[in-house]
């Protein structure tokens, strides 16, 4: 199909869901590319193409009431400005993620160029996460807070929608704030590297 017969087909879309006629033609499928249309795709590079562009590092900590819970993350990103909203994505096989949701609440611990050994502990599965990571309850979800996190965001969960092999979590952001000036830990293919002044 090309630009001007898709361009026809979504004003006729658009037209049948916002007030078309009784006894007007069904509406029409918008779709821009068939299924066997696709090409096929390497998941390898996939993620090597994707790794090109540099991401923060957070920590999502919550506590569903049997202790702190937490997984590393590097999707979390603002959202909306009014209302205040952030979201984060997880995969479906996560096992943090549940206990996470039953809290109902998480705390977003943006880390520091320092604290990369304390994301790869986040990252394990399997171990204590919070083994030597001092914390305290956040202000206003009483989530962990991780100390020595240059920034916080403190929400409880607005939504939860389906991505594909991932869940995307947009959280209603209850507090926040910074602490001291200090620089993030960014992770750029596949590495953690430091920002240059």
């Amino acid at each position: 199909m090309g630009h001007a017969a898709m361009a026809a087909t979504a004003v006729r879309y658009l037209r049948c869901h916002t007030g078309a006629p009784s006894g007007a033609a069904p509406c029409p499928a918008l779709r821009a590319v068939r299924e066997d249309e696709r090409l096929p795709l390497d998941p390898a590079e996939f993620r090597r193409v994707l790794g090109t562009f540099p991401t923060g590092v957070a920590v999502i900590t919550a506590d569903d009431g049997s202790g702190p819970a937490g997984f590393a993350c590097q999707s979390f990103s603002s959202l909306s400005l009014d209302p205040p909203l952030v979201v984060f994505m997880v995969g479906r096989t996560s096992t943090t993620w549940p206990r996470i949701a039953r809290a109902g609440v998480f705390c977003a611990n943006v880390l520091g160029e320092d604290q990369g050994e304390l994301c790869r502990n986040f990252a394990a599965s399997g171990t204590d996460k919070f083994a030597g990571a001092p914390h305290r309850p956040s202000p206003a979800t009483g989530s962990p807070l991780l100390a020595g996190a240059p920034a916080w965001v403190d929400c409880t969960i607005h939504q939860v929608h389906t991505g594909g092999d991932h869940l995307i979590v947009v959280g209603r952001v209850e507090a926040l704030g910074t602490v001291g000036a200090g620089e993030p830990l960014v992770f750029h293919r596949g590495v953690f590297r430091r920002l240059v002044p």
